[in-house]
This record gives structure tokens, C-alpha cells and sequence, in this order.
């Protein structure tokens, strides 16, 4: 996969989270678009309406967590690539979001964590 034409959705409550990853992902990545989503229904309304190429989930969310978000993202839109962002790194989140074809990177957001995810955006 190139750099061009990628889309992004980060999905976070945390309006601070979401600030720190779009202006970090921004910083290596500046011809992404980037949208953001405040919970995985909005997010999954966002992606109905436009489905980005790639997503980032936060697990621990009010009302649908990102576990279950990204099953249905999975479920309906498999070609779009899901890391899972979490400070949540029990192992049965990790074998959840493996159960689920995502991949996993852990918080907190670093520039080095956020490489990592770009890293796997773009295998």
C-alpha cells in the first residue's frame, strides 16, 4: 500500500486522544485525510456514509466498545484496515482484537506508537 489516497478515521471518546493522533498522524502522513468519530455509532455512521481505508479504535468507549465497533467494520467493510489504540493491553484484549483480524497498538500515543501504526496502515 502507498501513502496516496488514504483516508483515517480515528475513533475516540477522549477528544484529547483524538487531537494528539490526528496532529501526530498529520506530522508523518499530510496527505491523509483525517476524520474523527466520538464513539463507534458514530463512527460506524460515518463509515456507511463514507468508508475511510483505514481506522483507528479506542476499546474503552461509552455504549459500543471498540472490540465490538471493529467486529462490525470487519462484518461489513472487510478491506478496511482496524488497529485497535488502547492503554487496555490485558491479554484478552489483545486475543480479542486478534479474534477480530485487527491489529493492536498500545497507548499511551507517542510518535512512536504512532509510527508503528502508520507502519501497519501501509504493509
Amino acid at each position: 500500500m502507498g501513502t496516496h489516497n488514504h483516508s483515517l478515521l480515528i475513533v475516540d471518546d477522549s477528544r484529547m486522544s483524538r487531537m494528539m493522533l490526528n496532529r501526530l498522524i498529520a506530522d508523518l502522513r499530510p496527505d491523509w485525510r483525517i476524520t474523527e468519530a466520538a464513539s463507534g455509532a458514530e463512527a460506524l455512521e460515518m463509515i456507511e456514509r463514507d468508508p475511510p481505508t483505514l481506522v483507528s479504535l479506542d476499546v474503552n468507549m461509552p455504549g459500543m466498545s471498540g472490540l465490538e465497533t471493529a467486529g462490525r467494520i470487519r462484518l461489513h467493510n472487510p478491506d478496511i484496515r482496524v488497529v485497535i489504540c488502547t492503554a487496555n493491553i490485558q491479554d484478552y484484549v489483545r486475543q480479542a482484537a486478534e479474534k477480530a483480524g485487527v491489529h493492536f497498538v498500545s497507548k499511551p500515543i507517542t510518535p512512536e506508537s504512532v509510527a508503528r501504526m502508520v507502519a501497519f496502515f501501509e504493509e
